[in-house]
C-alpha cells in the first residue's frame, strides 16, 4: 500500500502546473468531509487559482512541505505545525477552522464509553475491555491525537494488545475497516458525518476539550525552496481567511449539522 501511495505521489508531483495552479497538501479527513468539493470551485471562480490537492496524512503533508514538493499545506496537528515553522520550512501558521474528534464504536457499546467522564477515561475503558480498536496508524493528525490520548491514559502508545488494529490508511479507509469489524475508532466529526458505510457504528463520545481539532494553513518557505509558488499560496490564504470562505465553511452542513467552524483571525 505505501509503495503504491509513493508511486502515485511521484506521478502527481511530476505533473507540470499551469500559470495559476498550486499544489496544496491536505489531510484525508479534510478531503473526506466533502468540504473541498465546495471550496475549490469557489476559489477558482473568485481568484482564478486552480488548487491541485494532494490528499495525505498530516505527517506526510509536512514532509512534502519540507521537501518543497507542495506550495502550502492544510493540516491539523499544532505541535508538528509549529515545529515545521520553527525549523524554517513554513513562513507562518494561520488557523482557518476547527471541528472536533469523536469516538465512534459499536452501537451496543460493550466498553460503555458513552458513560465515560473524559476522552481519556473512554480510551481506558476500551483498553480494559479489549476493544477492538482501529487506529489509522499513518502519522496523520488524527493518529497523533489518538496517541496523545493513549499516553494520557497511561497506556502503551502502540496500542493495548491483539485487538488493536493499525491500518496505516486514511480516515475513510479506517472507518470502513472499523465498520467491517464493528470496532471503536477515533475520527474527526466531519468525516464521520460524511461517511456512508456506518453499519452498526454510532457516535458514542464527544465534547471533551481534549478532542478539539484545529486546522491551520502553512505556506512553504520560498527561501528554502525558491520554486514554490508563494505568491499564489498567499493569495489562497487571503481567500481562505476572508468573508466568503467563512460563509462557505460555517454554512457547510450534512443532515442539518455543521461540520466546521471558521475561526481565522484578520
Amino acid at each position: 500500500m505505501r509503495q503504491l501511495i509513493s508511486l502515485i505521489l511521484t506521478g502527481f508531483l511530476a505533473m507540470p502546473l499551469a500559470a495559476e495552479e498550486i499544489r496544496l497538501a491536505v489531510t484525508t479527513s479534510f478531503e473526506n468531509s466533502g468540504l473541498a468539493d465546495v471550496l475549490l470551485p469557489a476559489i477558482k471562480e473568485d481568484t482564478g487559482i486552480e488548487v491541485q490537492l494532494l490528499v495525505v496524512g498530516t505527517g506526510q503533508a509536512l514532509r512534502l512541505g519540507e521537501a518543497g514538493d507542495v506550495d502550502a499545506i492544510l493540516v491539523h496537528s499544532k505541535t508538528a505545525e509549529e515545529a515545521f515553522v520553527s525549523d524554517g520550512y513554513g513562513t507562518h501558521r494561520r488557523e482557518i477552522m476547527y471541528n472536533d474528534f469523536v469516538l465512534i464504536g459499536p452501537a451496543a457499546d460493550p466498553s460503555e464509553i458513552a458513560d465515560a467522564d473524559s476522552a481519556v477515561d473512554a480510551m481506558r475503558r476500551i483498553a480494559e475491555q479489549g476493544g477492538p480498536f482501529v487506529s489509522r496508524g499513518d502519522d496523520s493528525g488524527t493518529h497523533k491525537a489518538e496517541l496523545q490520548l493513549w499516553a494520557a491514559a497511561g497506556l502503551p502508545v502502540d496500542g493495548f494488545g491483539p485487538s488493536y488494529l493499525s491500518v496505516g490508511a486514511g480516515m475513510g479507509a479506517a472507518l470502513n475497516t472499523a465498520s467491517g469489524i464493528n470496532a471503536y475508532i477515533l475520527a474527526d466529526r466531519a468525516s464521520w458525518l460524511n461517511f456512508g458505510n456506518k453499519g452498526d457504528l454510532a457516535l458514542l463520545y464527544a465534547g471533551d476539550p481534549a478532542l478539539f481539532n484545529q486546522y491551520a494553513y502553512l505556506p512553504v518557505n520560498p527561501e528554502k525552496h525558491p520554486s514554490v509558488r508563494n505568491d499564489l499560496a498567499l493569495q489562497l490564504e487571503d481567500w481562505l481567511t476572508g468573508e466568503t470562505a467563512a460563509e462557505f465553511i460555517n454554512g457547510y452542513e450534512i443532515n442539518g449539522e455543521t461540520l466546521f467552524v471558521f475561526n481565522a483571525q484578520p
